[in-house]
């Protein structure tokens, strides 16, 4: 039966620039990553942390994450690269394909608490920050696999059916043209699931990692029911597939730390770096408006002025027995 409408599939996934082949789900994924750091930044920066220092952070988070990314896929996929006939080298062939958004967390977290601990960060403030920003990047990598006809639904005969070439359908459903369109169910979720994070960010303040937490419990419900109706390989545990029950984990933990922390941890932290903006190791950035002020009061005071009537500027000499005054001790 063929559907009224449909969502047609592009006709490439990659294409050459110069001597180079460039996948367009590796662009998406590098869009993804550009815009969570941009939220990212300006939102840590908003809340008196340094940019470099954010950058810093996701420089350790990016590599670990792609580093977790991949265990976790080999790990999930074990037979595709050691079950007999296999080639077990090709486990550490990245460039083949191959990683997953929950091991890419796991990679990635450690990455950051490893930065965190080297800047003088707060990881909650971090994960705070980032948060909106990685929502939203998961989103948008999703339209990758839109260009690689990958990671669908079962058919679908309605108006937002996808078509899928017959050389990318499971075996079971090469007579079937359209199917649920898992990405565009997962891209939309966390679009709005960042709008929604970013509301009740402004609305109700939320510090010590708050706000990852409802994080945690957006994408790891939306992930529980999309990853049901996928039909690629997966392991099982029960009736749930393995993706089905890391992403149930992670939500129901999200919610009871969420919980947790709005008890003992109200209201937000009250520096997010040591160096920024209330931390003990805060230093005022000089602008140049404050550095034409300090040379203003330094020529000033050469002129044999004093900023204070009656109290010596800092051209003066004092008498051998003259002792300072208390405005002048710093």
């Amino acid at each position: 039966m063929n559907p009224i409408a449909s969502i047609p599939s592009p006709p490439i996934s990659q294409f050459t620039l110069g001597p180079f082949t460039l996948h367009i789900y590796a662009l998406c994924l590098l869009s993804g990553i550009a815009f969570a750091w941009w939220l990212g930044t300006r939102r840590w920066v908003a809340r008196g942390g340094l940019a470099e220092t954010f950058e810093t952070i996701v420089l350790w988070a990016i590599p670990s994450g792609i580093i977790g990314a991949r265990i976790y896929h080999v790990i999930t996929h074990w037979d595709d690269y050691f079950a007999p006939g296999r080639n077990p080298i090709s486990a550490l062939f990245i460039w083949e394909g191959g990683i997953a958004i929950f091991g890419s967390l796991m990679g990635g977290a450690i990455g950051a608490i490893i930065a965190c601990r080297i800047t003088g960060a707060r990881l909650t403030s971090f994960a705070d920050a980032l948060a909106p920003g990685l929502l939203a990047a998961q989103g948008i990598g999703r339209l990758g696999n839109w260009f690689n006809q990958e990671l669908f639904g079962g058919p679908d005969n309605g108006p937002l059916g996808l078509e899928i070439d017959v050389a990318h359908r499971p075996p079971e459903y090469r007579d079937v043209a359209t199917f649920q369109p898992t990405f565009l169910y997962e891209m939309t979720w966390n679009l709005v699931g960042a709008a929604l994070l970013l509301w009740l960010d402004r609305r109700f303040k939320l510090g010590w990692g708050k706000l990852f937490c409802l994080y945690m419990v957006v994408y790891g419900s939306g992930r529980f029911w999309i990853e049901g109706i996928r039909t690629d390989f997966s392991y099982y545990f029960g009736p749930l597939r393995t993706n089905q029950v890391t992403a149930l984990l992670i939500a129901v933990a999200g919610l009871v730390l969420f919980l947790v922390l709005t008890r003992v941890r109200p209201g937000r932290e009250p520096w997010v770096e040591r160096r920024g903006t209330g931390g003990p190791a805060h230093v005022e950035q000089s602008t140049p408006d404050t550095d034409a002020a300090a040379t203003t009061a330094e020529h000033e005071g050469g002129e044999g002025t004093s900023a204070t009537p009656g109290d010596p500027g800092p051209g003066a000499v004092r008498g051998e027995g003259e002792a300072a005054s208390p405005e002048g001790t710093s």
